[in-house]
């Protein structure tokens, strides 16, 4: 019988995967996003002090602690149980975090116009319903609240990726393929395990009108790209400058 792959199974892989993942995830989150991703959403959030910030699938709590460290007060969420575990863990009992067991599909936990800003960060790929995830997001922000997510980006990371080499392994180009094609892919966060995750495949226009059409006002996208101090420590980052792993969408609730 075929595994169905919905947001269930991909919970129930990432409730196993949590630990592995969690090994790599440092202050910054794990290499990439040190390096790409969480430069570019601190940029994209910037100043949190006195702000009710919801963290709309927490994975480990690195966001978390950063902006809870900044002078936010967190609600923080994941559907993986191991991955709140790590998260409780690994956090300093006098920082403003409330942690709990969520899936952001379904927040009938929390009650209208609740938070300042919602971020959600690498999460909505996660999930099957994501236009669920975008109407709760709207329903439990306030109104001139932010919701700034991150996805891969979806026109460089499509379900067929990857770098051209010549014979002698040297990066020719970034090859991308079947864009159009929507819709869960198995796939392979770290190539040295065998732990197997799910991706849902969307394009840049799916993500974009669903948020408009949901109420959000986008401010501005963002594309990631690695750090000058990034590409000091590996030079080999220097070829993300080529493409970007990372899309961040920067929404408002008028």
């Amino acid at each position: 019988m075929a595994v169905q792959l919905d947001s269930e199974e991909s919970r129930r892989r990432w409730d196993g995967f949590a630990q592995t993942w969690s090994d790599r995830t440092g202050e910054l989150g794990d290499p990439m996003r040190e390096a790409v991703l969480t430069p570019a959403m601190l940029r994209v959030i910037g100043d949190v002090a006195g702000k009710r910030v919801l963290d709309a699938g927490c994975g480990e709590g690195y966001l978390s602690r950063l902006l809870a460290k900044r002078g936010a007060s967190v609600v923080a969420f994941d559907y993986a149980a191991s991955m709140i575990r790590i998260a409780r863990e690994r956090t300093d009992s006098g920082l403003d975090i409330t942690y709990s067991e969520g899936n952001a599909e379904r927040l009938d936990w929390i009650a209208d116009d609740e938070f300042d800003l919602i971020v959600s960060n690498f999460v909505l790929v996660d999930l099957a319903d994501y236009v669920s995830a975008i109407r709760e997001a709207f329903r439990v922000l306030r109104t001139d609240g932010r919701f700034v997510l991150s996805v891969p980006h979806p026109c460089f990371l499509t379900p067929d990726c990857g770098w051209e080499r010549d014979a002698d392994g040297r990066k020719l180009h970034w090859n991308v393929d079947r864009y159009s094609e929507e819709g869960p892919r198995e796939t392979k966060l770290i190539r040295s395990n065998d732990s197997v995750l799910i991706q849902f495949h969307r394009r840049l226009s799916t993500y974009t009108n669903t948020l408009l059409r949901t109420g959000f006002t986008l401010e501005q996208l963002v594309e990631g790209k690695p750090t000058e101090e990034a590409i000091a420590k590996n030079p080999d980052w220097k070829n993300d400058l080529r493409m970007t792993d990372v899309l961040v969408f920067d929404c408002r609730k008028r």
